[in-house]
């Protein structure tokens, strides 16, 4: 998709996806490759982030897959298949912290917007990668795959907030590693961008027991954009 000559696949590509050009900030002649287009911005604006403090916001335009409580073994069951959230992280002392909280998983294909902007306003405590070879991480993937939520690379980032902390996970697509970090800041606002992906993907976000309430409209397989509100981190959580 870097190549030059993936120029000429963008209009058909394009138009199989069904690309709102209206909110894409170049035109579609300016774009070299496919890749290129995979990592485009949008205009300014075109993505309200949700206000509130304690609003968590979708940090990708993405499918809502589900959510659910994260087992006292720390494993999650996506489409029938269980996941170790501690394999996952490849941390057993930051795992602790997330055992009986939240997960909520967003899928990208390859037709989305593909930058990642921060759920909540937060310092960053740390950031570190796992994995090295990726597996498709579409409806396929996930079903008959090889596990490929805890063993695809993945690029984590840990944010504290006034309440406690979540992990973003993001995990690579089938073999595409490339997740990068476009803002190596570390205090991190709401709706500020701070990574891509070159190719669909998946985000993982992870939240501690306690400190997450998910928005109750929220419909599972349905679209999300990037600001939207996923729910609100509980103020008076109970640890």
């Amino acid at each position: 998709s870097q190549s030059s000559l993936s120029k000429s696949i963008i209009p058909s590509y394009s138009k199989a996806y069904k690309l709102n050009w209206s909110e894409v900030e170049r035109n579609q002649k300016d774009f070299g490759t496919l890749h290129e287009l995979f990592i485009r911005k949008l205009k300014q604006g075109t993505r309200p982030i949700q206000e509130g403090e304690h609003v968590v916001c979708s940090p990708v335009d993405a499918v809502y897959e589900e959510s659910g409580t994260i087992a006292a073994d720390a494993s999650i069951t996506v489409k029938g298949k269980d996941y170790s959230i501690e394999e996952m992280l490849g941390d057993h002392d930051v795992l602790q912290k997330y055992i009986g909280g939240t997960y909520v998983l967003l899928y990208l294909s390859p037709s989305h917007y593909h930058r990642i902007h921060a759920p909540i306003t937060g310092e960053v405590v740390r950031r570190w990668s796992l994995g090295k070879n990726s597996y498709p991480v579409n409806h396929m993937g996930m079903k008959y795959g090889k596990a490929p939520l805890s063993k695809n690379y993945r690029l984590v980032t840990e944010l504290k907030h006034a309440m406690g902390s979540i992990a973003v996970v993001k995990v690579g697509a089938m073999f595409v590693n490339s997740i990068e970090i476009t803002n190596e800041s570390s205090h991190l606002i709401k709706g500020e961008e701070f990574s891509y992906f070159s190719f669909g993907s998946t985000i993982v976000l992870l939240f501690e027991k306690n400190t997450f309430k998910l928005n109750a409209s929220l419909i599972p397989h349905s679209e999300v954009k990037y600001g939207e509100a996923l729910g609100e981190i509980k103020v008076n959580q109970i640890l």
